[in-house]
């Protein structure tokens, strides 16, 4: 039985930490801010109750496996996971669309934007996902499933969408994104892919054609909702670890990471307390240590891959949520797209007579004020001015204050393609006993895959440098 030590109590660490005590290991997590979740958190005033994090789970299967792995109870028993249906809405004032894409149907998702956009474009959609399918194949394993050797990262700076190949630029390099939605789709439904790819923090102008494998991730495996809020996702996988005996102490700042005789050998809190361990899991943005073992080389995003932060405003409306509202509606906008979520769900509200709303939007240059969010957002929130009775906006300086993450930045998911700067750092590092996981380390941000990052360690830790990933 080996003493672990983890950095952080986020969705991956906890994954990874349940991961480690099934295996017979003795497992403490170490987090600086008071509870757990990292980025999946929870805000609750006068009886509305509102996710701060990911409004939707997409691939259940990394949480249904971890449920498995670590206990009799399965992921179903333990919250109660729904579809919404319809799975998304897009609206785009500026070219008069507004639709609405059935869950689990490509046949249903190809008729609503043949309606939208006229015919043939369900075709052209599905023809896209069809080749995003094959590099989704490509890289499932290498990107997700198996831990990043220096092999499959050079196999992975090569782009594996298949795109349409036609004369000019595309014989020279392979195109991005924005140029795949524009050559492959075209117009508004164009914008509709960059926009979906846009809201994982990912830049369509410079992020490679196997960003397509996002909306195909969510259009085949579908998008989920826990009742009671995700964060009763994070409550759950907590609840599996302190099952699992793992020992959480919160408002535990980590300093650094102790190496002694070339290996791991602790943690140096912020009070100077010392805690001793056989390996140590940071993660959290090794960054937000004030020291530690890697060279900068190691642990800084790539150039151009800097994850961005998020804005978010909760609000609070008088009036019944519609019976036809729709759970996530993404408003797209020159340059931008706010994401609009209104769960059918009583635990978000203090009587029917009212409803939760949560409006977010990747920040950057040129992003909207809160008031111009709102305006936006009452393109999918009828009568949204007139319903609200108040509202909370939450900033990346905010997010920075809760999580820790510098610059309140949110890890999107590693993408194959653009030379590698969309990787993160492998799992493993230079230094023996010392590993990464969460959304700052392989496969990347996103619940499923910090999820992933969970069973990556724990079979690297378990197993040793030979293992090679789920089979």
């Amino acid at each position: 039985m080996a003493r672990i030590a983890v950095i952080g109590a986020g969705m991956g660490a906890m994954a990874t930490a349940a991961r480690l005590a099934v295996a017979g290991h003795q497992v403490a997590v170490y987090e600086r801010a008071a509870t757990y979740g990292g980025a999946v958190g929870r805000y609750e005033r006068e009886g509305f109750a509102f996710d701060t994090g990911p409004g939707l789970l997409h691939l259940p299967a990394v949480y249904r496996d971890l449920f498995v792995k670590t206990g009799k109870r399965s992921l179903e028993d333990c919250v109660d996971l729904v579809q919404p249906d319809p799975a998304v809405r897009h609206v785009l004032p500026h070219h008069g669309i507004d639709v609405a894409l059935p869950a689990a149907s490509h046949g249903g998702v190809a008729a609503a934007l043949d309606t939208a956009f006229g015919g043939g474009a369900g075709e052209r959609w599905n023809a896209l996902l069809g080749r995003a399918r094959d590099a989704w194949d490509a890289t499932r394993r290498p990107l997700l499933e198996e831990p990043l050797r220096e092999g499959a990262r050079q196999a992975l700076r090569e782009d594996p969408y298949p795109a349409l190949r036609r004369a000019g630029l595309f014989r020279r390099r392979p195109p991005t994104l924005a140029e795949v939605a524009d050559r492959e789709l075209g117009g508004a439904l164009g914008e509709l892919l960059t926009g979906v790819v846009r809201t994982y923090g990912i830049d369509p102008a410079t992020a490679p054609g196997s960003a397509t494998v996002l909306p195909y991730m969510e259009q085949t495996f579908g998008s989920w909702y826990v009742r009671g809020g995700m964060r009763a996702l994070a409550t759950a996988v907590y609840e599996r670890c302190l099952e699992r005996k793992v020992a959480f102490t919160f408002g535990a700042e980590v300093r650094e990471v102790l190496v002694r005789d070339g290996r791991a050998a602790g943690l140096l809190l912020a009070d100077g307390g010392e805690v001793a361990a056989d390996h140590v899991v940071c993660a959290v943005d090794p960054r937000q240590l004030s020291a530690g073992p890697w060279r900068p080389s190691d642990t800084a995003p790539a150039r151009g891959s800097e994850a961005p932060g998020r804005i978010t405003l909760l609000l609070a409306l008088r009036g019944a949520r519609p019976a036809t509202a729709v759970h996530r509606t993404l408003v797209h906008a020159p340059g931008t797209q706010v994401t609009v979520v209104r769960p059918d769900d009583p635990a978000t509200r203090p009587d029917a007579g009212h409803e939760a709303v949560t409006v977010s939007a990747v920040y950057g240059p040129g992003t909207s004020e809160p008031e111009e969010l709102l305006n936006l957002a009452e393109k999918a929130v009828q009568g949204l001015r007139e319903r609200l009775l108040w509202h909370e906006v939450r900033t990346p300086a905010d997010v920075e204050a809760a999580t820790g993450a510098p610059g309140g930045a949110v890890p999107p998911p590693a993408l194959a393609g653009a030379g590698g700067r969309l990787l993160r750092p492998a799992n493993t590092t230079d230094v023996p006993g010392l590993y990464l996981a969460g959304g700052w380390a392989h496969p990347g941000g996103g619940l499923p895959h910090a999820g992933m990052t969970g069973a990556l360690v724990a079979g690297l830790i378990v197993e040793g440098a030979g293992f090679r990933g789920s089979q």
